[in-house]
């Protein structure tokens, strides 16, 4: 893939690695430095060409590698030019590979659902009138080299018919384990995914401090053992029978006149959730003349009976009286 500026003057190395910065790699000592605006707009060329490129080759409606999003994504281009070719002494472009990371929930051989971040292979392209020369393993194979992982632990996104083909060949990635989304993961994948995790920094400095200081920590309280329940008693019907018995009011309130037969309508249960007392019927109001009567017909108490015989010497007014005073002062106070 060839463009109208100096592809070999802009990539020095044959293979050159690009992240979100897009910045200029340095350049052979001796060689004119142009603008860096100029060199950064050259490569966010390159960028979008190559996009373009591998969208047609797949099929896609559109591309999913160019600028701007390079620029918005933490992801990594490794891009493979041909110094051999120079139409008019320019160099060209062979191909490319974008990796990144990203946060996966993959389904494992049993169908568990696993929450892993993954180097994963978002785009692969070699332009066509190389392809078959080599040029795709050697980039995929420095790829691996430059990321420090295997091939088996890659997650690749959407591969074509030809990628799946050239892992099959070059790497032996052939039995895939299915899975929901997009992504395509191969036996092994999982091999690495379940370590041990690595203690805490946390845990290290406790770890450490208990081995600096040997005090040893006061012992955990040790709780009383819980007592044991017995059966629970319910309540006694003997001791609330009191509250079904109606109580007798005071004289004179009892000498009301009661009803010889029962009333024809019961009055009406309590509605209440529990078992309320029953009570006994209440007692009709006693008009205040006859209750006046009544006190007067009241016969003395047997103790002011003895009161009385023990003091001879006062007349029954006089110890009727409880002040010396007229009626008419005593009424005052």
């Amino acid at each position: 893939m060839e463009f109208p500026f100096d592809v070999d003057a802009l990539f020095p190395e044959r293979i050159t690695v690009l992240d979100q910065h897009l910045r200029p790699p340095a350049r052979r000592p001796g060689t004119t430095t142009p603008a860096r605006v100029d060199l950064q707009q050259q490569i966010m060329t390159i960028i979008d060409e190559l996009g373009k490129a591998s969208a047609k080759a797949q099929n896609l409606s559109a591309p999913i590698t160019s600028a701007s999003r390079m620029q918005s994504n933490r992801h990594v281009v490794y891009i493979l030019k041909d110094s051999s070719g120079r139409p008019a002494g320019k160099g060209a472009i062979i191909g490319f590979i974008k990796v990144g990371y990203k946060k996966l929930f993959v389904l494992d051989d049993r169908e568990a659902h696993n929450e892993v971040e993954p180097l994963c292979i978002l785009d692969f392209y070699i332009h066509e009138s190389v392809q078959r020369h080599g040029h795709g393993r050697e980039l995929f194979q420095y790829m691996l080299q430059k990321e420090r992982v295997e091939p088996h632990q890659l997650a690749i996104d959407r591969p074509s018919q030809k990628l799946l083909k050239f892992l099959n060949k070059h790497y032996n990635l052939e039995t895939t384990v299915p899975q929901v989304n997009n992504f395509v993961i191969f036996e092994g994948f999982f091999a690495h995914q379940h370590r041990p995790p690595a203690p805490s920094l946390r845990a290290t400095r406790h770890s450490r401090a208990a081995a600096v200081d040997p005090t040893p920590t006061a012992p955990a309280r040790k709780l009383p053992p819980k007592r044991a329940e017995g059966d629970i008693k319910p309540y006694s019907s003997s001791d609330r029978e009191f509250l079904k018995v109606a109580v007798e009011p005071p004289w004179p309130l009892n000498r009301a006149p009661r009803r010889a037969t029962p009333p024809a309508h019961p009055p009406p249960r309590s509605s209440s959730l529990g078992n309320s007392p029953e009570r006994g019927p209440l007692r009709p109001f006693v008009p205040e003349q006859e209750l006046l009567r009544s006190l007067r017909l009241c016969p003395p108490h047997p103790t002011a009976r003895l009161l009385l015989a023990a003091d001879p010497g006062g007349s029954p007014a006089q110890r009727r009286r409880t002040s010396s005073l007229p009626r008419s002062e005593e009424s005052r106070y």
